[in-house]
């Protein structure tokens, strides 16, 4: 195989080399066509565009294949936990007991908040977004950490690192407690990573608080199904932004805010806001999922099928089981969760989805779980971030060891061409 690619214009030639990965994949490196030929390429969505080298996920959607530093989704939800996969996306490395437990410990010191930090949740109405609140509420850290990140630096950068681990899952459970009118909590330092997220976020005031195990599982995984998923559109986002050297707070509240989108980590909102829609109107499934075959019907069946798996979505299949014990454990009866598994069942079983390979996805699972834990709609995506947190702060940081340059993508002007100015009593 060549190890240049031949482009040809004009009766003029350009070689360009190619880049293989070390999974096989191909790119053309084109850092030097608009030099050599005056061009650029157009790519919108930039779905045909690598921008970077990244040695931190690797994804095959069209074999379902989803892994992190090399390990397999699969035997990382079975066996580590999320601060175990957030350390190895990170740092590159699972950690052995002593980096585990002085990772955890340094966490834990920086988890508390600037007092002056509830002034500004106490100022949110009850009814703002969670996810502008928690876009805000990182945004606003940088305010009490003004000094920038030292790249240079590993003590610099792993300080920078846990201070943000620490203090998340705090504004994440504040703006949860907000919204359901409950008072502030720090959680305790003696439970692990996710137990304490869940305690910050769930106990209540006059009764003790007590881990569900199954419930801690469910977490632990989803959060670990969320870590990381490659260049998608927040984590590209995380990534050009820190490519201007802003800090890493900073980076991640612009990530945060493009993770809202119902494109993106909004998926598993427009999942239950779907199910309340046909629970609304009668919960009849066969019409809906006939209206989902329907080329010409508008309504489209959310949770099923995946913009980037073409088969299936490796994380669902982990995350089925955790959302079938859940559902099980609680004994809840709520029309909405049965109207998803009728729908979960029905689409499994009909042909025109199975043909289609338009199986439930992450999305779907997700927001099942997060219903049944009593989590609000509107609060899903601050727990897909919240998951997400390690996947971006692994991407800034190699960004900036790489000393990748600032992001500054091309365009085609398709304007205007140059007009003189008329003064405006002559227009």
């Amino acid at each position: 195989m060549s190890d240049k690619a031949t482009l040809e214009y004009n009766g003029n030639k350009y070689d360009f080399p190619v880049i293989k990965g070390t999974e096989d994949e191909l790119a053309i490196d084109i850092k030097s066509l608009r030099t050599e030929t005056g061009m650029i390429t157009i790519d919108p969505g930039y779905k045909n565009t690598g921008s970077c080298e990244s040695a931190i996920t690797f994804l095959d959607g069209e074999k379902g294949i989803l892994r992190y530093r090399g390990y397999s989704i699969e035997e990382l939800a079975e066996k580590a936990d999320f601060l175990e996969v957030a350390y190895l996306l990170i740092f590159g490395e699972l950690p052995n007991e002593t980096q585990l437990s002085k990772f955890h410990s340094d966490i834990k010191a920086q988890s508390l908040v600037d007092e002056d930090m509830r002034k500004i949740v106490d100022a949110f109405p009850k009814s703002a977004h969670p996810m502008g609140v928690i876009a805000s509420l990182t945004s606003a850290l940088t305010a009490f950490n003004p000094s920038s990140v030292n790249v240079t630096s590993e003590e610099d950068m792993y300080k920078a690192i846990v201070k943000i681990l620490g203090k998340f899952p705090v504004l994440v459970a504040w703006t949860f407690r907000k919204k359901n009118g409950l008072p502030l909590d720090y959680g305790d330092k003696n439970l692990g990573y996710v137990e304490n997220i869940l305690k910050m976020m769930f106990k209540q005031p006059n009764e003790e608080y007590k881990t569900n195990p199954i419930v801690l599982n469910a977490l632990d995984k989803l959060l670990i199904l969320h870590a990381d998923h490659e260049q998608n559109c927040s984590t590209s986002t995380v990534r050009i932004a820190g490519s201007s050297h802003v800090g890493l707070f900073a980076s991640l509240s612009t990530g945060i805010s493009a993770l809202w989108g119902p494109l993106h980590g909004g998926a598993n909102q427009a999942v239950l806001e779907m199910l309340e829609g046909i629970n609304a109107d009668g919960g009849d499934s066969k019409k809906y999922m006939a209206k989902a075959k329907d080329k010409d019907d508008p309504f489209r069946l959310m949770g099923f099928g995946h913009r980037v798996y073409k088969n299936f979505d490796p994380r669902a299949k982990i995350i089925k089981k955790a959302a079938d014990e859940v559902l099980g454990d609680l004994g809840i009866k709520d029309p909405i969760l049965e109207i998803a598994q009728i729908l979960e069942k029905e689409a499994l079983l009909d042909q025109y989805f199975v043909d289609r390979k338009l199986y439930p996805n992450v999305d779907f699972y997700s927001g099942i779980i997060y219903r049944a834990l009593g989590i609000p709609t509107d609060m899903f995506t601050v727990m897909f971030a919240l998951g997400r947190l390690p996947g971006w702060i692994a991407q800034w940081r190699e960004m900036r060891l790489n000393g990748e340059p600032i992001g500054r993508p091309r365009q085609v002007y398709m304007g205007e061409t140059s007009r003189p100015f008329v003064p405006v009593e002559k227009r």
